[in-house]
């Protein structure tokens, strides 16, 4: 148990700003530029560690919860989530409805945040987070739902589990892809990732997350950001084992193949964001519907 918990936290804790910077080196690639180097990510949240708070009279602790809440939410969740073929350290009946909420409280705090600055250009951004999470929900939820029914269980150590090799072989392989097709779009629309949204944008009409952001500084700014890196290893770590459900045994390649797997994940979400314009916000959430009725669909061909 404890040396679960020990291998899950240092695999997070180190690796999940290096996702970011693969991100970062495959889009330059794309671009034809040398482009920062892979620590990058490590570079800035250390430097924004060092700098200091700057805060409006106008706000109160709620500002600087969100922060807070937004980088241990995601360390709450993996150790709720296998990590590849390592086991979950925490595993419960009915885990899976905490892995999702605990987002969502992540997701109210920061929203709160926003709104706690008074500015109505943070309250918008807020909107929209708010309501494409909404959208995006029922898909995570279904999918679920689909792993729940291949493997009898309803804690994610149980849905992720070795079962998931023979399921791809029978007949289940079809509502598996479809199911992975999903999850990767959640992992775009919950990380601000294009086509849905872009961290690095600033125009006041296409904003979302980055807009509630905004005010914060300094270390605040540095859980943002280290907090949003957690998140995307987190949620690529479902993608990874529904790809890879392959285990050998031993810890060490295990971690392994764990971790080619999300530098898998980080390079097809900078080829995306390379050959991708971004979507008009007015067809995001026809695309979460979509998402929806394929992930209801796959539940379908699992009840058969």
């Amino acid at each position: 148990m404890i040396g679960s918990l020990v291998l899950h936290l240092a695999l997070l804790l180190l690796f999940a700003p290096l996702m970011q910077g693969v991100i970062t080196k495959t889009k330059a690639w794309f671009g034809g530029r040398v482009g920062a180097p892979l620590l990058q990510p490590y570079f800035d949240l250390a430097r924004l560690w060092h700098k200091g708070f700057v805060l409006s009279r106008t706000t109160t602790w709620v500002f600087l919860a969100g922060p807070v809440v937004a980088l241990v939410v995601p360390v709450l969740a993996s150790l709720l989530l296998p990590f590849g073929a390592l086991p979950a350290p925490i595993s419960f009946e009915g885990d899976l409805i905490l892995f999702v909420y605990l987002f969502g409280l992540s997701r109210f705090f920061t929203a709160t945040a926003a709104l706690d600055t008074g500015s109505s250009f943070e309250g918008m951004g807020a909107a929209r987070e708010v309501t494409f999470s909404c959208l995006a929900e029922p898909t995570v939820l279904f999918a679920l739902l689909v792993l729940a029914r291949l493997s009898g269980g309803l804690s994610l150590n149980t849905l992720f589990g070795g079962h998931l090799l023979e399921a791809w072989h029978s007949g289940a392989g079809a509502s598996l892809s479809l199911v992975l097709v999903c999850l990767f779009v959640v992992l775009l629309v919950e990380n601000s990732r294009i086509p849905f949204d872009d961290p690095n944008t600033h125009l006041e009409l296409t904003m979302i997350h980055e807009v509630m952001v905004l005010d914060h500084s300094g270390p605040a700014l540095g859980m943002v950001l280290y907090g949003a890196a957690l998140k995307m290893m987190v949620l690529g770590a479902l993608l990874v084992r529904l790809a890879l459900p392959w285990q050998t045994g031993w810890w060490v390649s295990d971690a392994a193949i764990f971790l080619a797997g999300l530098f898998c994940v980080a390079i097809l979400i900078g080829v995306v964001e390379s050959t991708m314009a971004r979507l008009r916000l007015s067809r995001v959430p026809q695309v979460l519907i979509g998402t929806s009725l394929l992930s209801i669909f796959a539940l379908v061909l699992v009840l058969r």
